[in-house]
């Protein structure tokens, strides 16, 4: 690949940083850009990234220090409401037989060791600042920045998440729907015994879960129908999660204790988005939550987006042009695993608000998961 080519990454989540890495390490020269001025270092309580996560993650180079900083697991419990164990399965091993099945971690931990891999990457970094303006030509694109600067590129990669202004500049219509569902997420001190998730299905909610993120700390979640977000202030926050968690026995009466700080609780509803035809217009292309999104009721959110980096990427770096034909072959190659994930999501929480009692759910998550078994 020339070495003059440019690009733009517009957003530093998870895809954003996988993409800026591996296109420098193949020579380009790469501009990321994130709104947020810390970089989203700080936010967020647990997540969880199962192998074919951890696959592109070693590709980027940072597996050894996801190794270091999270907590493996290969089983998965199914508990009663009241902590009773009812049933303990293998994960599937969706990046290979080399890598854990799942990793638990510190949202924030992994958000650092990705920030950590794009600085020595040696990409130009701006934080506080976003892409105002997009004006494409046959040969690249003009930006214009929110602090007033403004730059040429060969290409424009979207990293910006969901709610993508980028998506939207170029005139992408569609947006992210609700599924009905949402989820109270905290970090809490990890109860000693808790060494892989457990879910609980009933009770005060549809899903209590909780996910081992280090040898210290878990990740506590409940998923219940979604309310109207105007109607819980965040100052009550802990106490709408604990009131929920309560209601739940075994490892949840230790996680209850520490669900007390409303400022280290997240309620979010959870969404749905595939975008349809290409993913691309122009020299601006989606990846991540841009592109698709799902309810992480198979935690492969971070996955998809983790993968859609390394196919670009690749795409990008095998010596062709960059053109229509290359992104839309990056689409179709893309399209299937993806909508696979969010139709499969999207299903099992309808089940559950449906109230379906005779769904094959074993059936669905395996069927999705030996299939993502398979190379991107």
């Amino acid at each position: 690949m020339p070495r003059s080519r440019s690009v733009l990454v517009v957003g530093g989540g998870a895809s954003g940083c996988a993409v800026t890495v591996l296109l420098r390490r193949a020579g380009a020269a790469v501009d990321l850009v994130e709104a947020r001025p810390d970089w989203n270092a700080t936010t967020g309580s647990g997540i969880t990234l199962q192998g074919n996560a951890l696959r592109v993650l070693r590709e980027i180079g940072v597996w050894e220090q996801v190794e270091a900083s999270g907590y493996p697991f290969a089983t998965l419990g199914v508990t009663a409401p009241d902590g009773t164990v009812l049933f303990v399965g293998e994960d599937i091993r969706t990046g290979g037989e080399d890598l854990p099945a799942t990793v638990g971690m510190r949202r924030p931990r992994l958000q650092q060791i990705l920030i950590d891999a794009v600085r020595s990457s040696g990409a130009g970094v701006r934080l506080g600042t976003t892409a105002e303006a997009l004006e494409q030509d046959a040969d690249g694109v003009s930006v214009r920045f929110g602090d007033g600067t403004s730059g040429r590129y060969d290409l424009v990669v979207a990293a910006d998440g969901l709610n993508s202004a980028t998506r939207a500049a170029i005139g992408i219509t569609e947006k992210p729907e609700p599924t009905g569902m949402a989820i109270w997420r905290t970090p809490a001190p990890r109860p000693e015994g808790v060494t892989r998730t457990d879910l609980a299905y009933g009770g005060p909610a549809f899903i209590a879960g909780y996910c081992p993120t280090s040898e210290n700390t878990v990740y506590a979640y409940v998923v219940e129908r979604c309310r109207d977000r105007a109607t819980i202030p965040p100052e009550s926050y802990a106490d709408e999660m604990r009131r929920l968690a309560e209601g739940y026995g075994g490892a949840w009466t230790e996680i209850v204790k520490h669900i007390t700080d409303p400022a280290q609780v997240n309620y979010t509803w959870f969404d749905r988005l595939l975008v349809e035809g290409s993913w691309h217009r122009g020299r601006v292309v989606l990846v991540g939550d841009a592109a698709h999104c799902c309810p992480p009721t198979l935690a492969q959110g971070a996955a998809m987006s983790l993968e859609d980096a390394s196919v670009l990427a690749e795409l990008l770096t095998d010596g062709r042009d960059w053109d229509e034909e290359l992104f839309q072959a990056y689409y179709e190659r893309r399209m299937p695993r993806v909508r696979t994930v969010v139709e499969a999501s999207v299903q099992l929480g309808r089940w559950q608000l449906d109230g379906v009692r005779d769904a094959d759910v074993p059936g669905l998550i395996g069927t999705t998961m030996n299939f993502l078994k398979e190379l991107p």
